[in-house]
C-alpha cells in the first residue's frame, strides 16, 4: 500500500513532465514509484494460487509497459498515477484469469472477496472475473463508486489518497466505499445463485 507519509513533491512534477513529453522524467520516476507498485502487485499475487504463472515482477513490468503506452494521460499527481496503475493491474489480472479460464474450460480463476472486515486486502471467496463484471456493472450505474473500489481494493490507496485522486472529501470516499461494497456483495451473491 502506498506510504501514508507526504510524498516527495518531485513525483508529481516528474509525472507532469512525463505527460508533457519528457522521456527523461519517466526514467527518473520509475525508481521512485517502483517499490510501491511492487507492494501493490505482491498483495495481489499473495492471494493467487501457489502455482500461478504470473509473478509480481511480471505484473509490475506489464503495468509499466501499458503505462508507457498511454500517451494522452495528463497526470494530476501521485494519487492519480497509482489509481491508473491499479486499474491497469486489475485489467492485467482479469485478462489473465479469463485466458486461464478459457484454456481450462471454466477452470481455476482467482477467488477474492470484498469482506466488510477488510479494508483493502482480499481473501479467497468470490471469482475475480465475477468481481470485475460486477464492478463494470457498478461503473455503469455510479462511476465514482466503482473508481473508489478500484483504487482502494485493487490499488491499495488510502482513503485520503482516493479522495485526493477523485477530488472529493474523505467522508464521500467512505460513504461511496461502504455503499459500493454492499452493492457488489449483493451482485456477487446474486451471480452465485
Amino acid at each position: 500500500m502506498p506510504d501514508e507519509a507526504a510524498p516527495p513533491p518531485e513525483v508529481t512534477q516528474l509525472l507532469i513532465d512525463w505527460s508533457n513529453g519528457d522521456e527523461r522524467a519517466l526514467q527518473q520516476l520509475i525508481p521512485l514509484v517502483h517499490e510501491e507498485l511492487r507492494r501493490v502487485a505482491r498483495r495481489h499475487m499473495a492471494h493467487e494460487r501457489a502455482q500461478h504463472t504470473l509473478q509480481a515482477t511480471a505484473l509490475v513490468n506489464e503495468a509499466y509497459v501499458r503505462l508507457v503506452d498511454i500517451r494522452q494521460v495528463r497526470w494530476q499527481n501521485r494519487a492519480h498515477f497509482f489509481a491508473m496503475s491499479a486499474r491497469l493491474m486489475r485489467r492485467i489480472l482479469v485478462d489473465f484469469a479469463r485466458s486461464r479460464r478459457y484454456q481450462k474450460r471454466g477452470g481455476a480463476a482467482q477467488k477474492v472477496t470484498l469482506d466488510e472486515a477488510l479494508v483493502v486486502s482480499p481473501e479467497p471467496g468470490a471469482d475475480l472475473v465475477a468481481l470485475d463484471e460486477a464492478l463494470t456493472a457498478l461503473a455503469a450505474v455510479d462511476p465514482r463508486k466503482a473508481q473508489v473500489v478500484e483504487m482502494r481494493f485493487f490499488g491499495g490507496l488510502s482513503v485520503e489518497e482516493t479522495a485526493e485522486a477523485l477530488h472529493v472529501s474523505r467522508d464521500t470516499v467512505m460513504r461511496d466505499w461502504k455503499l459500493a461494497k454492499a452493492w457488489l456483495l449483493r451482485e456477487l451473491k446474486a451471480s452465485d445463485g
